[in-house]
This record gives C-alpha cells, structure tokens and sequence, in this order.
C-alpha cells in the first residue's frame, strides 16, 4: 500500500522505456489504459518481482507473469487477456527495463560446434517483433473464417494441459501390461486430437455464414471443426499456422567467432529461466 505522504516517494523507480505495443494496442479498457502517444510505460521490476518470478508454483500456473506484468505495465489492468502478439514484446520489454539492456544467450555452432555466449540486445529484439495480419477473413468453401491471437490466459491453459499430455505419455512408457498399454496410447492420442482441435477453435474469432451470420460460440466453432471435411480443416489449420509464424520472433543471425560461418537461431521466452 503506498503512503501518501513518505519523503522517499521521489526516488521510487521510474519507467526504463517506452513500449509500442505489435498490436497496436486494441483492447477494451477494461484490460489496457491507452495512452495519446500510443506508448505504454514500462517500469524496472522490484525485489518482490524478482522473488515472484523465480517462485516455481507460481511461474508454472501463469500467476507470477502475470503479478510481474501487473507491477511492472501499470497500464496493463487484466494481464491474462492481453494476446500473444504483445505478451513477448511486454516480457522482454521488462527484461530491458530491469536490466543493462542485454542478455547472453548460449548458441553452437553448426559447423565447427563450438559453444559460445552471444550477447542478444533486447531493444533490437523488440523491433523484430511483428503482429501477423488478424484483420481479414480467410475463405473455405461457402464460409468465411476471421482468425485472432491467443490470449495469455489460453497460451497458459494449453501449456497446461500439453504439461499434463507428456506426464501421461510417461506414465504409459512406464506401464508393463502391453494391453493396458495399447489401451492407454489410445486415450492418449484421443485427448491429444481434442486438445489440439480445442486450441484451433481458440483462435478462430468468428465464422461468417453465407447468410453473412456471424458464428462467435467456440462451442459451436469446434463442432464444426470436428464435422467438416478434411480439405476444409487443413486449411483452417494451415492458414492459422502461417499467422502465428507470421507473429513469431524471426530467427537471429549469428556468426560464429571460430570460423566465422554464419548461421540462424531461433529465439523462444522460455519464463523458467528468461528473466533470471
């Protein structure tokens, strides 16, 4: 709780930059305080934050991005619906704001594989971050399907449950009986084709009709899914995939230092050790 009248107030910290957010910022007010410059500020994390986000239990279930981002992008009000597209761009934007700007890396060569630490600078980092393009509407057949990206609250849900996945799969390569075991694959590989069926419904948006109905319910999007043809959920899925490629941090280029071959490495957050 703050205090009002603490003589120390003035030297709390400070914003460390500026973010423009790859989405350009579209959320209800509900979730983000828009500001005129169409930047947001981004603050230094605290002890606490830092404590918070090496908290295991919490940085598994989501809980401890998400106090972070409350405490460090006050102008962030629901940090679990804010999409894909700025979640990465927020998160390394705190990394910079907290840090010399910088982060090390560790990248093998492919020719020579020597073993080396690249030093990655976050504020070019985040100006490869670009939105896929959510504003049109991809014809299949009759219909017409609007995509839109996952919010943070659905990327931890189904990080979840792929969790959960690889937990039973070990459990199944465990199991001596080969009945029970084939009986388990089976289950398994139902579950997987649930999950995955439920996750590209996530990220449909809506479908027109050619009555120009527009269907929102995931329940109703995911039967769908499930009951049209294979031609017709291919291209759902694959026009999804290019959309998210086309959101995803583009691969770094690196040379390497003993024998000067060059070579791309892709770049994922991985939140168990991105912000140590």
């Amino acid at each position: 709780m703050a205090i009002d009248n603490n003589p120390l107030k003035q030297f709390f910290r400070r914003p460390g930059l500026f973010l423009t957010l790859p989405s350009g910022g579209d959320y209800p007010d509900n979730v983000l305080i828009k500001t005129e410059a169409g930047e947001i500020p981004i603050f230094p994390m605290t002890a606490i934050d830092d404590i918070t986000i090496k908290t295991p239990d919490a940085l598994f279930n989501g809980q401890a991005v998400a106090d972070v981002i409350r405490s460090c992008v006050p102008n962030v009000l629901d940090p679990w619906k804010i999409s894909s597209v700025d979640l990465d761009a927020i998160l390394i934007a705190i990394k910079a704001a907290s840090s010399t700007g910088d982060m090390e890396i560790s990248t093998t060569c492919p020719s020579c594989s020597e073993t080396e630490l690249y030093k990655l600078n976050l504020a070019q980092l985040l100006v490869r971050i670009k939105s896929g393009d959510y504003s049109t509407e991809m014809q299949v057949d009759n219909l017409f399907v609007k995509f839109r990206p996952l919010t943070f609250k659905e990327i931890n849900q189904i990080s979840l449950e792929q969790f959960n996945m690889q937990k039973l799969f070990i459990e199944i390569e465990s199991t001596q009986d080969d009945t029970l075991k084939m009986e388990k694959s089976k289950e398994a590989l139902k579950t997987i084709a649930n999950t995955t069926m439920s996750a590209l419904a996530l990220t449909i948006d809506h479908v027109r009709t050619p009555n120009n109905d527009i269907v929102t319910d995931k329940n109703f999007i995911l039967e769908f899914l499930r009951n049209c043809d294979k031609m017709s959920f291919d291209a759902i899925r694959d026009q999804q995939g290019k959309l998210k490629e086309q959101s995803d941090m583009k691969p770094l280029g690196i040379e390497c230092p003993h024998c000067s071959h060059k070579y791309e490495q892709q770049f994922t957050l991985n939140m168990s050790d991105f912000f140590a």
